[in-house]
């Protein structure tokens, strides 16, 4: 019987074990992106997980929704995630860099060029975000352009290329939690009439398109992608086709032979089965808010390869020590999640 403390083979890489850390945004590189000292100490802290899913990460500009989150794109960028990969290599760790386009969910203020934010329609979230100013309404954004779909794909493309320059082990793309790459899925935010939209296969093609020139420039074996189907987070609405869309979906991408799908679970049974039938791939699995007793079920039934967990790892830097001694776990501070210094971030006190 397979369990999860088992070691697994994942792309290039053979991981310890197969627990995960969910990607999460902290929001504490610095303004030009560039990730610092305090960002490669939090995640070599937690080094001891299979595998780090290193927080969103934009690819360029125009895909930075919030403060002070890294990106990809630049030579100061580069460096900064050396220190990263560096220091979680040098605890015998393993780390992607999640790949990350904000699309709509962006303001002016939060970003390097303070242009108004793209989309795939002219569609606004409806709700706010946090500026250097406080908050304010996400404006509505711009459509992008045939010419533009390609160039932002190819900026995908750059950032990978990038990431594994800064040593890497690969990228998950972010496709999940209403960012550029779901909204093209949703109709609630894209009501485009060309290729990229309408059909589920017209809603479906830029995620392919993404995934198929990242496994073109750094290998499929070191190349992922995670989906969240069903989300409704800010005006995201995928509709009643929204499952088949997913089983289109992973049935393409499965074509490709990517390192692993990263599934964040909202609760369809159906479709995760459906899911785990069409992917002969790496499947991870996150169930938010798994109760600490059902950890290493999905594993165990064959659901998942692999389980991701982010809160628990985040306030736990010895999470899997504390797990073999049967120890109590501390509690996330959530005041703390989003920017600021070590505190909630580099002084979770362990074993």
């Amino acid at each position: 019987m397979t369990d999860i403390w088992q070691p697994i083979t994942l792309g290039r890489a053979t991981l310890p074990n197969r627990f995960v850390m969910a990607p999460m945004t902290r929001s504490r590189a610095q303004y030009d992106g560039t990730p610092g000292p305090l960002v490669a100490e939090y995640y070599a802290q937690r080094a001891s997980v299979g595998l780090i899913v290193a927080e969103g990460t934009q690819p360029s500009d125009d895909g930075q929704g919030y403060l002070m989150t890294p990106g990809i794109y630049t030579e100061a960028h580069i460096a900064g995630w050396k220190t990263v990969t560096s220091a979680v290599h040098a605890k015998g760790g393993h780390i992607y860099i999640q790949l990350m386009h904000a699309g709509r969910m962006s303001h002016p203020d939060n970003t390097p060029h303070h242009r108004q934010g793209v989309a795939p329609s002219a569609i606004a979230p409806g709700t706010g975000m946090f500026t250097v100013t406080g908050m304010q309404d996400i404006p509505t954004p711009r459509a992008l352009s045939i010419e533009e779909i390609s160039q932002t794909v190819q900026d995908f493309r750059h950032a990978a290329k990038c990431a594994i320059e800064a040593g890497a082990d690969g990228v998950e793309i972010h496709g999940a939690n209403a960012y550029l790459i779901q909204q093209f899925f949703a109709p609630s935010a894209n009501t485009r009439t060309d290729e990229y939209g309408g059909s589920i296969e017209s809603r479906a093609r830029f995620a392919i398109e993404v995934a198929a020139a990242i496994a073109d420039e750094i290998g499929a074996d070191r190349t992922a992608i995670r989906f969240s189907p069903g989300t409704s987070l800010w005006g995201i609405d995928e509709g009643e086709e929204g499952p088949d869309l997913y089983r289109y979906l992973i049935a393409e991408l499965d074509k490709l032979h990517l390192s692993y799908v990263h599934i964040m679970h909202q609760g369809n049974e159906q479709l995760l089965s459906d899911i785990r039938q069409l992917w002969t791939g790496k499947l991870i699995l996150n169930r938010p808010g798994r109760p600490r007793e059902e950890i290493g079920k999905d594993v165990v039934s064959g659901l998942s390869d692999m389980e991701a967990y982010g809160q628990m790892i985040l306030a736990n830097p010895d999470f899997l020590a504390r797990l073999k001694a049967d120890a109590p776990l501390n509690e996330a501070d959530r005041n703390t999640f989003f920017g600021g210094t070590e505190k909630g971030y580099t002084d979770y006190a362990s074993l």
